[in-house]
This record gives structure tokens, C-alpha cells and sequence, in this order.
């Protein structure tokens, strides 16, 4: 029996751990970034909460991205836009969470999800975690999610991996590039050291962590306009002859 998609979430000891889970792959659909964006506010608001970790669920990929079934049954800008918005929606809600979040990324993570692992504040991955951004490859272009990864990588190391859209970048080079922190071996030595890391930062005083929150943030305050402005633009794409076409080759 195929499992349903998911967003939960578990508070132990002042950690809110938030793990979301999709059966294709962790791919996200409207609903779940809903699910996603609206449990990282709640999380954010919660005084019992001192530090926040997102993590997908299953052993393989954490996050395939948008969600291809969804985009194909696009047929309207009004739509498209909407749709774009929810992976806006979560970036800025991480983007607003006055408390850290610590990114768990146990594989490959494509399109929307390199965009979820650079808007956490401390990101750890294993060795299977390459990245690719392959929107482009289908019409696109990773507009929303853009400012996020280029806030980590650099102009020239956003460039790069959204021009070579069909090409994964592995760990080690999300890691020299900045995306990720630290890089292990396994799935069991990452969470031990996120579990680790998380329990540290709750001896840390809130307000200070919260006061740095903004510093480390400053300079994305137009982020509210600036992702919609680029989900309307990703909305308009997607509705192209060349976008339409590609995407019936993946049903």
C-alpha cells in the first residue's frame, strides 16, 4: 500500500522537527507547501520552540521538487502563478521564522527543493545529496526559488547550475559553494549530528538567536514582492507550446 503524503511535525526538548513526505520522489504539490509554509509559522510562534529542523521523509531523495502531475494540469496564468507562490510562500516563512532552522538533506534534491535546503539557516547533508536545478530543462527557470539559491551560491554559482540544467553537482561542491555546512557519509551520522547540533542550540539565548535571524536575513525585506513577481512570471512559462511539450513527455 502506497504511503500518503504528509507534513508533520514532532516538538522534543524545545526541537520542532517538521518532515514532510510525498510517494513520488518527496515532490511537492500545492497542498503540501501549504501544509509546509503554515507549520513553519505556527512553529515560529510557538514559545516551547527554541529550533527548528526540516527534513523530508524516506531514505533516497529529499525533494523532487514541484510537483510534475500538478504542472501539467496548468492551463491558466491565475493558476500557474498560484501554484509557483506556495514554493514563495514557504522560502519566505523560513525567511521570517524568528527562530534557525537546521536543514536535514539525506539525497538529491532537485528544482524547488535546492531552493528549500538555501533558505534554511544551517544546512547537513550526506554524501548522496547532489543538487540540480533542472528547470530550465523543462521551460522554465528556477525564478522563484533563484534569489534563495544565489543568496547561498553566489551569482556565479547560480548561474552555473541553472544554465546546466541536466547536470547534478554533488555534495561536495554544495558544500565548497556554501549550501551545505557539513557533508557525512550516511544517513545515521547526519541525523546524530543534527540531533547534536540542534540540542547545542538550545542552550543559546532565543532573543540572541532571533536578533542574529534578521542580520543573517537582511537585504531580502522585498522578498514578499519579489518571489511573487517571479511566480508570475514562472505561472507564464509554464504555459508556453515549449513547456506544454516537454512536460507530455513525462506522463
Amino acid at each position: 500500500m502506497k504511503q500518503q503524503p504528509y507534513v508533520k511535525q514532532q516538538i522534543n526538548n524545545h526541537i520542532a522537527t517538521i518532515e514532510f513526505f510525498h510517494p513520488a520522489h518527496n515532490s511537492l504539490p500545492g497542498d503540501l507547501l501549504a501544509q509546509l509554509a503554515e507549520t513553519i509559522n505556527k512553529a515560529g510562534q510557538n514559545d516551547e520552540v527554541k529550533v527548528i529542523i526540516l527534513q523530508s521523509g524516506g531514505d533516497r531523495t529529499f525533494c523532487a521538487g514541484a510537483s510534475f502531475s500538478e504542472l501539467i494540469s496548468i492551463n491558466d496564468e491565475k493558476t500557474g502563478e498560484f501554484f509557483f507562490s506556495g514554493f514563495a510562500n514557504v522560502i519566505n516563512a523560513m525567511r521570517k521564522c524568528p527562530k534557525f532552522i537546521i536543514g536535514r538533506i539525506q539525497g538529491k534534491t532537485v528544482g524547488g527543493g535546492v531552493g528549500l535546503a538555501s533558505a534554511v539557516d544551517y544546512c547537513m547533508a550526506t554524501k548522496f545529496a547532489a543538487i540540480k536545478l533542472s528547470e530550465l530543462n523543462v521551460g522554465i527557470g528556477p525564478f522563484v526559488v533563484g534569489p534563495a539559491v544565489e543568496r547561498k551560491l553566489g551569482l556565479s554559482g547560480f548561474s552555473q547550475i541553472a544554465i546546466d540544467a541536466n547536470s547534478f553537482y554533488d555534495a561536495e561542491w554544495a558544500r565548497s559553494k556554501g549550501i551545505y555546512m557539513q557533508v557525512f557519509d550516511d544517513i545515521l551520522a547526519l541525523d546524530e549530528a543534527v540531533k547534536a547540533f540542534a540540542e547545542n542550540l538550545c542552550t543559546y539565548n532565543p532573543e540572541a538567536m532571533t536578533e542574529m535571524k534578521k542580520v543573517f536575513w537582511t537585504g531580502t525585506e522585498n522578498w514578499d514582492e519579489l518571489l511573487k513577481e517571479r511566480a508570475k512570471i514562472s505561472g507564464r512559462l509554464v504555459l508556453s507550446a515549449f513547456t506544454k511539450k516537454k512536460l507530455e513527455g513525462y506522463k
